[in-house]
This record gives C-alpha cells, structure tokens and sequence, in this order.
C-alpha cells in the first residue's frame, strides 16, 4: 500500500499564493505519476496538474501559468505551486500516486484531501 499525506492548504485572498505538498510512502517498487485532482462543492472531482516518471507534465486549462507542479523522485514528494489564485480555486485538493508495488502494477493511491479557500 501506499500512503499519501498532503499539507499546504488554507485560506488566501485572491491573488495571492499556496503551495501543496505530499509524501508518498510505503512499499513502493516505483511510482510512475502523481499529481493533484481537486473538488468543489458540487461538482465532479476533475484533474488540476500531473507530472510523470519522466517528468512530463500536463495542467487544466483552467491553471495554466498559474500553477507549477514539482516532483522530488528522491524524497516521493510532489509539490504543486498556486500563483494567482481565484475564488474559482476554491476546492478540496487531493493527492494522487499511480504506482506500481510488488502484488500489480498501475494502481492509484489518493490523500485524504487539504482544503483550499480563495477569499474574493
């Protein structure tokens, strides 16, 4: 299993800036993406930023140039950079690791979730 901590979230007025973070730990033979999803109040959890093994990354279009998404391979820690944030951002972020362990491949772990407020 893995196990996914994230820590970062909070309130902040617009404009302003959060960074997120989260470990991964467990019994990891490799970790091929994490990422983070969020979700707000009524609406279906959606896709905020991905980085890859090979440090590919993908970002809704919605963060684009406001978000930045980091990974320390070393630690298993992945990071997300909020810059410029709208009340729009407002959400429950959670953290995501696709990994592989030594019982199958490919499986997705989530976090608990951190709340992040954006304040008009």
């Amino acid at each position: 299993q893995v196990q996914l901590v994230e820590s970062g979230g909070g309130l902040v007025r617009a404009g302003g800036s959060l960074r997120l973070s989260c470990a991964a730990s467990g019994s990891v033979s490799s970790i091929n993406a994490m990422g983070w999803y969020r979700q707000a109040p009524g609406k279906q959890r959606e896709l905020v930023a991905m980085i890859r093994s090979g440090e590919s990354t993908n970002y809704a279009d919605s963060v684009k140039g406001r978000f930045t998404i980091s990974r320390d391979n070393a630690k298993n820690t992945v990071n997300l950079q909020m810059n410029s944030l709208k009340p729009e951002d407002t959400a429950v972020y959670y953290c995501n690791c696709n990994a592989d362990l030594r019982i199958a491949s490919g499986l997705n772990f989530w976090g608990k979730g951190t709340l992040v407020t954006v304040s008009p």
